[in-house]
């Protein structure tokens, strides 16, 4: 067997495990550590006949690191190598190393905390992150430290940052290899491309069939990406009998991986169209030219709406590294980025981990499974984050898989079995009472899927006729004028079938009318109510819309299985009708009576009704007709303080000028006096208003109170008595008028009276007992202000000429005497003889 880089440090790794439990190694793609180090391990002593399990990310990498490690030794898959993927397995009584994905590695775990019958546990492309191997890593931590002293952990990864994984591992040892990279060529683009990308990676591709020598490795986002390119290549006539297109994603059948993985016949190239499946663990033999759009589709997750969307973002520069390296692992290779040097040196550092942006429900789910009431019980690189995580419990209380106190219920320990997202489980075994377990498996396996149908997926998001074309599919029948894609339906069985045996479903009815039921199951909170033709209300109070006019349009319910959250309404990519007395039958639980007395703003008056609510949605609304008077007095002092005192109350000109008179004596002795500001009646209306309107409904009753009557009731008989004679309505001056006193500002009562009705008043009048001397507007004869003051004395004695000189000018025929303080009072031009 030739020699791998990985070799020069086999005998140090050997002996790390020899002494340690735990080991970080970082080694970069083409080292040859995923086929290498698991050969090396497995006749170390200290395993003592026991098996090592190693994880990989991706079920085509996992199958194919085990069939060549068995080619190594001369084997078939299934002996001394064996691999364990979703629905595959491959194993036997001889397997002494199992390369497994992440989620089964979850469910071994499960099945036995202790791993009992394994030494050691490889994570291998470990700078993935992704959510599956962050929870292994944790329950592997977790039962080494309590249950399995023994048990080693070995991280594996090509641009892993070592430290903070040593540190977790308990300051574990770091070992390094050199790789074996063959120079790479880097070509940039003069500008990234606007608009698709699929155009500019044609472009590509042509250039580099002339220019350059072996077969072509293409990243792009997406399975839609990829569908586009290849539609372009077959237009520019490629994929004939010298050039073979292969696509390589993870939804793919085992068959067409495997094809775009074998080298090419004598004299024929190869373009391989993948996703970021091929960056690590995979060789693409013949690979001499790497084509990089420099995009990859990301999942993000939203706590705010609990929904999950498929996001195309920029690569980061490890990425773009593994990418590049694709190129290199044969021989002296190019690669073309269709990105400017300027924004190479832009890109992120490092992939967000996807613990940070992923629906937590399927991890919160294993952690009740596993006993973890707290994910702070575990070792973590990065926690998960508390709203995501808040937000997988509530859901996972809703699908009735955690109790009140978030334990893990039987039936919560049956979705976890069935190793699918918690919605998807609780659908297919809520359906399977009902008779339709193997049509929720179709569903569940479809949602799993990409869209079946080919075209604009906004024309008709209607599942119904997804299932439809499944059953045509599986009959070997055509549904006219329906593109389809054949080979994703097929999968899609298998898969389906795969879950009907795996869990002995024996109802086999098929109703695609049912689909809004079995959808309802797995999203309660996307239950959505018609708002106008299109637009709708999801029962988690979200806004959904179907921009493209069809029959699911004009539906009043319907359940929307995929949404792109974006604005303030997600469109809506899958949905399915549902009957409203089907709902009220499978969620009578969740459906809450409402009895609502409010007030109306638009009839000025109490209105009672009586609503079946579901969550953000109402599905049944009726007026009450004989709500008690109990029951209106709070929505009517409500009303009344919502339309404002000044608006809803009966003031006459008594009624304020009292409530102005109360006001400044409370001002002047609050310890004494009541506050009747509008602010303080409004807070206090129960107490002083509500015992005199009891049966009143609207504001024409509240029209007919005395309202002079209501505030004087907030009096004492003391108060009543003592009202008159600290704040008089009115003070008679030496001429014999009784003026008014303006209350209007609390602070400063106003008096506001005519110079020559005041002669002969020597000094400010009081009230308050004496205590607040009133502000004085002395007017002329026109009944306009010449003087505003508290103090007449030193008015008389310095301003009073002045003023006199001007207003007798004026007013020649008026009386202006020369001594005010003994003059004769008038409220006439002169003063009578």
């Amino acid at each position: 067997m030739a020699g791998l880089p990985i070799d020069v440090v086999l005998p140090e790794l050997k002996e790390t495990l020899r002494g340690r439990v735990s080991a970080v190694l970082v080694a970069p793609p083409g080292a040859g550590k995923t086929t290498r180090i698991p050969l090396a391990l497995v006749d170390e002593p200290w395993l003592n006949g026991q098996k090592i399990l190693m994880l990989e990310p991706r079920r085509l990498a996992a199958r194919a690191a085990a069939s060549f490690m068995a080619s190594v030794l001369g084997e078939a898959v299934g002996e001394t190598v064996g691999y364990r993927v979703r629905m595959d397995t491959k194993v036997g009584p001889k397997t002494r190393i199992e390369v497994v994905t992440e989620g089964v590695l979850t469910r071994m775990l499960q099945g036995d905390q202790a791993l009992e019958g394994y030494g050691i546990v490889i994570f291998d492309e470990f700078h993935e992150r992704s959510l599956h191997a962050d929870l292994g890593l944790a329950l592997c931590l977790q039962s080494q430290e309590m249950l399995r002293e023994d048990l080693r952990v070995l991280v594996m990864s090509a641009t892993l940052e070592a430290e903070p994984v040593a540190e977790l591992l308990g300051d574990a040892p770091i070992l390094k290899s050199e790789g074996r990279a063959f120079p790479v060529e880097t070509r940039f683009a003069s500008r990234r491309a606007e608009g698709r990308v699929e155009p500019a990676v044609v472009r590509t591709i042509i250039e580099a069939l002339e220019k350059e020598t072996g077969d072509i490795l293409v990243f792009l986002p997406g399975t839609g990406e990829i569908r586009r390119t290849e539609a372009l290549l077959a237009e520019q006539g490629l994929g004939k009998a010298k050039v073979r297109i292969s696509p390589l994603h993870g939804s793919l059948s085992r068959e067409e991986q495997d094809l775009a993985l074998t080298p090419c016949q004598p004299h024929e190239r190869k373009i391989v169209l993948a996703t970021s499946i091929a960056e690590t663990s995979l060789t693409v033999e013949g690979v001499r030219v790497v084509i990089d759009s420099g995009q990859m589709r990301v999942p993000r997750f939203s706590p705010r709406t609990g929904m999950t969307r498929l996001e195309t973002t920029t690569v980061s520069r490890p990425s773009a590294d593994q990418r590049r390296g694709r190129a290199g692992r044969l021989g002296p290779g190019v690669c073309y980025r269709l990105w400017s040097e300027a924004e190479d040196q832009q890109l992120k550092p490092r992939s967000t981990p996807e613990i940070l942006e992923a629906d937590l429900a399927p991890l919160a789910l294993e952690l009740a499974t596993w006993g973890v009431a707290d994910p702070s019980e575990l070792l973590w690189l990065d926690p998960p984050p508390a709203a995501a995580y808040a937000q997988a419990l509530t859901l996972l209380q809703q699908l009735g898989a955690l109790d009140p106190d978030g334990k893990i219920t039987a039936h919560g320990r049956r979705l976890a079995e069935l190793g699918m997202h918690p919605r998807l489980a609780h659908m297919i075994l809520q359906a399977d009472p009902l008779g339709y377990g193997a049509m929720a498996c179709e569903l569940a396996a479809l949602l799993n899927e990409r869209d079946i149908l080919r075209g604009d997926r906004l024309a008709d998001a209607d599942l119904r006729l997804r299932l439809d074309v499944l059953r045509a599919v599986q009959e070997k029948t055509t549904m006219p004028g329906t593109a389809v894609d054949t080979s994703a339906a097929r999968r899609i069985l298998t898969e389906a079938g795969q879950w009907k045996r795996t869990l002995g479903l024996k109802s086999n009815t098929f109703d695609s009318d049912a689909a809004g039921l079995l959808l309802a199951f797995a999203y309660p909170d996307r239950i959505a109510q018609r708002r106008t033709n299109g637009r709708f209300l999801l029962q988690n109070g979200r806004g959904a819309v179907l921009p493209q006019v069809q029959a699911l349009s004009s539906e009043p319910y319907l359940v929307a299985a995929e949404l792109d959250d974006q604005g303030t309404e997600s469109r809506i990519y899958l949905a399915a009708p549902l009957d409203l007395e089907i709902l009220k039958l499978h969620f009578q639980n969740e459906i809450t009576d409402e009895r609502l007395v409010e007030w109306d703003t638009t009839t000025q008056s109490v209105k009672a009704r009586t609503r079946e609510r579901f969550g953000a949605l109402i599905l049944r609304d009726m007026q009450l007709t004989n709500p008690s008077p109990e029951e209106i007095l709070p929505a009517l002092l409500q009303g009344i303080a919502s339309v404002g005192l000044e608006k809803s109350l009966p003031w006459t000109k008594n009624a304020r000028q009292l409530q102005q008179r109360l006001c400044f004596l409370h001002h002047a002795d609050p310890a004494n006096w009541p506050d009747a500001s509008e602010k303080a009646l409004t807070a206090t209306l129960p107490d002083w208003l509500g015992p005199h309107l009891y049966g009143a409904k609207n504001l024409n009753a509240v029209s007919r109170l005395n309202l002079t009557q209501l505030l004087e009731s907030l009096l004492t008989w003391e108060q009543q008595r003592e009202l008159e004679a600290s704040a008089p309505t009115h003070i008679t001056v030496p001429s014999g008028s009784r003026i008014p006193i303006d209350y209007s500002d609390p602070e400063s009562p106003v008096l506001a009276v005519r110079l020559q009705e005041v002669f002969g008043l020597p000094e400010t009048p009081r009230i308050a007992r004496g205590r607040v001397p009133i502000l004085m507007h002395l007017l002329s004869p026109a009944q306009r202000p010449v003087q505003v003051t508290r103090d007449l004395a030193s008015f008389w004695a310095n301003a009073y000429f002045e003023v006199k000189k001007d207003l007798k000018g004026r007013y020649p025929k008026h009386y202006w005497p020369e001594d005010p303080w003994n003059a004769v009072p008038t409220n006439r031009v002169r003063p009578r003889t």
